[in-house]
């Protein structure tokens, strides 16, 4: 197979899918190795710029998706009157960036960390699909584990929890 029909393959199989596929699936669907697949993002990823597409390939961490360029964000929204989802509460907020800095972690560790119940946060969370089940921790009752989604990566425009900013180079909170 030639390298253009290659990436005509990877995109349609991108656009049809829509939410983020893992590079292990994509392997098998494309028939080629994992570690080819980076390579073919990389071509696809040139040819929609090259193209001046509406599309562009995000990745994050093991997933790669098919997004509309940024620029278009605006009109979009304003043009498809998209309804933006209710804002987070404070204690969402401050769960969920416990979760993101300190994952993998139970129920009972975010709790201890913030002093005070977190349960509904986390299903808040949970339901608008920011930070899912990630395991169970090997104690006794082996709680839940949460760790941040695909889709956190997505809303941050980030690739890895690992390119979050430093807690070190933020300010010190005011009182």
């Amino acid at each position: 197979m030639n390298n253009e029909m290659m990436v005509r393959r990877l995109e349609a199989l991108l656009f049809l899918h829509g939410d983020p596929l893992n590079l292990e699936q994509l392997a098998v669907w494309l028939e080629t190795e994992k570690t080819a697949i980076p390579f073919w993002i990389e071509r696809l990823a040139d040819h929609l710029s090259a193209s001046q597409s509406a599309l562009q390939v995000r990745t994050m961490g093991d997933t790669v998706q098919l997004v509309t360029v940024a620029l278009l964000d605006e009109w979009l929204s304003q043009t498809l009157t998209l309804r933006p989802p209710e804002p987070l509460s404070h204690a969402a907020w401050e769960v969920l960036s416990v979760i993101a800095y300190k994952q993998p972690l139970t129920r009972m560790e975010i709790e201890s960390f913030r002093q005070t119940g977190s349960e509904r946060a986390i299903d808040t969370l949970v339901t608008r699909g920011l930070v899912e089940e990630v395991g169970r921790k090997e104690t006794p009752g082996r709680p839940i584990l949460y760790g941040t989604t695909p889709r956190f990566l997505q809303e941050f425009g980030i690739s890895d929890p690992k390119d979050l900013p430093s807690l070190e180079d933020s300010p010190p909170p005011s009182v």
